[in-house]
């Protein structure tokens, strides 16, 4: 404060002098000035939540990577779960070790080992996060895998918008896991998963694809390049004595199956009496915290194996020794997920018992003995296992996972809104029935019924449930009274019809009917490219030339009807007659009857066919005659063809000036002959500002069809067209 300013009242201007206003105001700018430049550079504040050893080998390196980027990240470490517990190992204690600071340790765990004590565990870890997430309001909480303690951290952190990662979502396992990893995975706004299957997998969750990330698993980062460690032989003798070698001992670790807890200590059990009879050094791990473990431990030290001569049985190894001791070991066994994920980047040989990891990828090193019912099957699977080296596999990860997941981090727009949003898969046809079409209104839609019934029928059986009725047709139409106004001479009898009335009357379903160029537009905006695309537009080329236009979200349909007749954009003066009626239209340059009828005067002069070229006996010329005479050298041909690609590629800059749209989008069996030639002319005749739009073609089966599904699925259950 300025010097004899102490008493003064800020809010009352008269009593500061001039020089004191003018020093203040610009210190108050120069703050906020500061202020500002700090928004635009805020840290990003990261949450990490870890609930116990096993997550946590996945969690530190992303823990190191921010804690080396202090600029960037702010990170807050949250524990809770089994870390916590003395049974477990208090693994809390190594998270200290790596010098991280513990905001908050939570108790949640109801000691018990059974299904209740999960469901108690889980609400009241509900219960105790509320404040811990309040009052650290992080920016983004990381949350691991499929444990009841993630999915109790989700949905608290979905509950209270705080934005959400998930590692290694989209997997497949057995046992509860599963569904609560989707469970998390379905809370969660982002996700770092591991392998293509598992990023297959959340997009056919209707995940965006936008919010994957496919970074591999972290824990490879360290073990990738830490496993050949020089001391190794010092950690073997450490955990299991002087006399033990490298490759003459078995790591085991065996967890029970929450679904079928009976079973699972049953097979525990068996490995036990089988590991005895093996006769060889084994580290055994106590299993985690999951309902039956309790009942495991009574089995392990009913049968002695803490005090058996052969048996190390331990609670905790830190990650970087366990990576060792799985790396040299002469076989691991046990249903734990190092077994199927870790030991596989080492070639160690596993046998994998029972259920818990079934659905997982697992390279050649894993030995699945999924009925392990008997002593004999799994002392027969260590015979065949023990010793062997197989090569290594990295289909978890390649040791790169940590930068791109911290590069992710990074990419989060905080702007965004946090309403999650779902990709729901694109349509897909379940059956297609395929007639000639009638010369007359009349058999045309008899035809149109019966075919309709047919696939009632049909539905039954498929177990599909018929919604309405969605008609994609040629022709002008009047998609609020679902009547055919005019359509080309390429369909007769079909001007002046009403379409909807006699199917709607006939099969009891609402109908909806649009323009086929409209119908694959809706498709595109539903299925396609033109998916969360604002304003595109879409152009079939096929035996005509049509489209469709979506502006703000909507099909633009015109005061009558004829909005997007895109064929008949007129490129020429005075070209070649078109089906309308008029002259030089693009239809009548770059449709498929347009080049089918110059391939035809082509081969009347005997102009078309080049060497490597025949027409078989009764075969007409057609379009794609002249395609491949072009693609074989023949000029005339390939004339016909630069053409059609320029008339066509005019006629959408045209679009792009009058519409500027962000996206075209071209559909129809020309579609990827005339994807090159349509950009090329774009590059050399638009505007400067339309050059860059994007030109792609459409990767939808028969998007006509599924825009006229796309209709009923949209609309039938809405009160408005």
């Amino acid at each position: 404060m300025f010097p004899g300013t102490e008493g003064r009242n800020p809010h009352h201007l008269n009593e500061w002098s001039t020089n004191e206003v003018y020093y203040l105001n610009m210190q108050r700018a120069r703050e906020q000035l500061e202020k500002m430049e700090n928004n635009g550079k805020r840290k990003l504040k990261v949450c990490v939540a870890t609930c116990n050893r096993a997550d946590y080998s996945k969690l530190a390196p992303i823990m190191f990577g921010m804690k080396a980027n202090p600029d960037v990240f702010e990170l807050e470490v949250v524990v809770l779960g089994s870390h916590l517990i003395d049974d477990y190992g208090n693994t809390f204690r190594m998270i200290e070790q790596d010098e991280f600071d513990i905001g908050s340790k939570l108790h949640t765990i109801v000691r018990g080992e059974d299904e209740a004590a999960m469901v108690e565990s889980v609400g009241l870890a509900l219960v105790k996060l509320p404040d811990v997430l309040q009052r650290l309001s992080p920016d983004v909480l990381i949350v691991h895998g499929d444990r009841f303690d993630a999915l109790a951290l989700a949905t608290a952190a979905a509950l209270m918008n705080i934005r959400i990662l998930h590692l290694e979502g989209g997997e497949v396992s057995g046992t509860i896991d599963d569904s609560i990893r989707h469970a998390i995975s379905k809370l969660a706004h982002y996700h770092a998963c591991c392998t293509r299957s598992a990023e297959r997998h959340l997009i056919a969750m209707c995940e965006d694809h936008s919010r994957i990330l496919l970074a591999g698993c972290p824990s490879y980062d360290k073990l990738l390049s830490a496993h050949q460690r020089d001391d190794y032989a010092d950690i073997i003798k450490a955990w299991l004595g002087d006399c033990v070698k490298e490759q003459d001992y078995i790591v085991a670790l065996q967890h029970p199956v929450t679904t079928d807890i009976r079973n699972s200590i049953k097979i525990y059990e068996l490995m036990l009496d089988a590991l005895i009879s093996f006769n060889k050094r084994t580290l055994i791990l106590f299993p985690n915290i999951d309902a039956g473990s309790k009942e495991m431990v009574r089995v392990m030290r009913k049968k002695g194996i803490e005090q058996h001569p052969n048996f190390r049985a331990v609670k905790h190894v830190p990650f970087e020794q366990f990576i060792q001791l799985v790396a040299h070991a002469g076989c691991m066994i046990g249903n734990s997920s190092c077994g199927v994920r870790e030991a596989g980047a080492f070639g160690t040989p596993v046998i994998n018992l029972g259920t818990r990891q079934t659905g997982r990828e697992t390279g050649e090193n894993v030995l699945h003995v999924r009925d392990a019912d008997t002593q004999n099957k799994i002392y027969h699977a260590l015979e065949l296992q023990f010793g062997k080296r197989y090569p290594c596999s990295k289909i978890y990860g390649d040791g790169n996972a940590v930068p791109r997941i911290l590069k992710f981090l990074q990419s989060i727009n905080l702007d965004e809104p946090l309403q999650k949003t779902f990709c729901f898969p694109a349509g897909k046809i379940v059956k297609k029935y395929t007639q000639s079409n009638p010369k007359t209104y009349e058999e045309r839609i008899d035809l149109i019924l019966h075919m309709c019934k047919e696939a009632l029928t049909d539905a039954v059986r498929l177990n599909c449930r018929v919604l309405g009725v969605g008609v994609s047709t040629g022709g002008r139409v009047n998609p609020k009274e679902g009547v055919v106004l005019h359509s080309t001479k390429l369909i007769q009898e079909w001007s002046s019809v009403d379409i909807r009335t006699p199917i709607s009357n006939s099969l009891h379903l609402p109908v909806w009917v649009d323009n086929d160029g409209n119908c694959a537009a809706l498709a595109e905006r539903k299925f396609g490219h033109g998916k969360g695309v604002e304003n595109f537009v879409t152009i079939i080329t096929g035996t005509g030339i049509g489209g469709g236009i979506v502006q703000h979200n909507e099909l633009i349909h015109g005061s009558t009807f004829c909005a997007a007749e895109l064929g008949h954009i007129m490129v020429s003066l005075d070209g070649p007659e078109c089906m309308c009626g008029s002259r030089g239209c693009i239809e009548a340059y770059a449709s498929g009857m347009a080049l089918q009828r110059e391939a035809k005067r082509l081969n009347d002069e005997d102009l078309l066919f080049t060497e490597g070229m025949s027409l078989k006996k009764e075969e007409q010329v057609s379009a794609i005659h002249l395609i491949n005479a072009a693609r074989l050298g023949n000029p005339k041909a390939d004339a016909v063809l630069r053409t059609a690609g320029t008339a066509l590629g005019v006629g959408i800059i045209n679009i792009l000036h009058m519409v500027n749209p962000a996206m075209v989008i071209l559909s129809g069996v020309l579609a990827s002959f005339y994807e090159s030639p349509v950009r090329q002319i774009i590059s050399q005749r638009a505007l400067t500002s339309a050059r860059d739009i994007q030109v792609l073609t459409s990767d939808l089966e028969e998007p006509a069809l599924l825009g006229a599904a796309s209709m009923v699925l949209d609309y039938a259950t809405r009160r408005t067209y």
